[in-house]
């Protein structure tokens, strides 16, 4: 009885909303046209496409940019955290900073 509670609403909600999705989506890709003009030239597309067709460099670093965000940000942060930690195991050590 109590497993008829939890598949009554999802054979109803199949039954009777998901063909009129599929209805409303079929409706409106058969209308649609290519009236419109793209988004970027062809030219400025195939000069963003070359960064990340060449086999060069890894993926994360074929951008203009991705040597800063995937190189100096890390590394900074890295080399953050060490100076932090060795201050903070120095002043242990010497009783720096030590509460009464």
């Amino acid at each position: 009885m109590v497993l008829h509670l939890y598949i009554y609403p999802i054979v109803l909600f199949h039954l009777l909303y998901v063909p009129c999705l599929f209805d409303a989506y079929v409706g409106i890709s058969s209308r649609l046209q290519m009236s419109e003009a793209p988004f970027r030239p062809r030219e400025k597309l195939a000069e963003k496409q070359k960064y990340f067709q060449s086999i060069h460099r890894h993926t994360y670093l074929k951008g203009p940019t991705d040597k800063i965000t995937s190189v100096a940000i890390p590394l900074a942060l890295a080399a953050t955290s060490i100076y932090m930690i060795g201050r903070g195991i120095y002043n242990m050590s010497h009783g720096i900073g030590k509460k009464e």
